[in-house]
């Protein structure tokens, strides 16, 4: 209860007494690039130090901090979703007491976190990442001299085709690690309906071709990223 106390204050402190109101307007206008918040970040760690007064407790409150900023981090991209900023405000205060209460209580906190990171398997981790934007920037650099020579429907959803793309390879991935090879074949089948009727009302064969490819492409990918993590 001594430390939760401690851990407490510390976060009344740097949240509510030393935190200029030109410090959080300057980060809501500017989020991840605001100075402030890294200062702010920053005067966390140094006042949880302080008032911990115990060096043996330094990774607990680099964790606290890390968790910290990115809580903050959000709440800073979400505030505007929301008609009422109290809303984030509130929910932004309760993750920080639930991270505090869990750093207060659970004393192997920091053995716990480094065992969770020795277990991971990083092989799969690596695929995962592999799939999602590292694929999508090299597919975007593989079809861009195709895509120069079509024109686009700039009506559909800003980076829609990036991220079905992304999560249609996170699929054929678990399925490839799943042995459901044939859920892949479903995948593709499901696509190539909800494409059909886009391509025949636009009667473009180039259109067909391109997004053909990309397809392929896409699916080769992670199949391909499936074969190496299973092998």
């Amino acid at each position: 209860m001594l430390i939760f106390t401690k851990l407490l204050l510390a976060h009344l402190i740097g949240d509510f007494l030393i935190q200029p109101t030109r410090w959080i307007v300057h980060k809501e206008a500017n989020k991840v690039r605001s100075k402030y918040l890294y200062i702010h970040i920053m005067l966390h760690f140094v006042l949880t130090m302080i008032l911990l007064w115990d060096l043996q407790y330094w990774k607990l409150a680099l964790i606290i901090a890390v968790s910290h900023y990115f809580i903050d981090l959000a709440k800073l991209y979400v505030t505007p979703l929301f008609k009422l900023g109290s809303i984030p405000f509130f929910i932004d205060q309760v993750l920080h007491l639930a991270v505090l209460y869990a750093a207060a209580y659970s004393g192997n906190l920091v053995g716990h976190t480094i065992a969770l990171f020795e277990k991971l398997d990083w092989p799969l981790v690596n695929a995962i990442v592999f799939v999602t934007f590292p694929a999508a920037i090299m597919m975007e650099k593989l079809l861009q001299a195709m895509g120069d020579k079509i024109a686009l429907d700039h009506k559909s959803l800003p980076n829609a085709g990036k991220y079905i793309g992304i999560i249609e390879r996170l699929f054929v991935l678990m399925f490839i690690i799943l042995g459901r090879w044939e859920a892949i074949g479903l995948l593709i089948g499901a696509k190539s309906v909800f494409r059909f009727n886009d391509l025949k009302e636009s009667n473009n064969r180039k259109l067909t071709e391109y997004i053909l490819i990309g397809t392929l492409l896409s699916f080769g990918l992670a199949i391909v990223t499936g074969i190496i993590y299973s092998g």
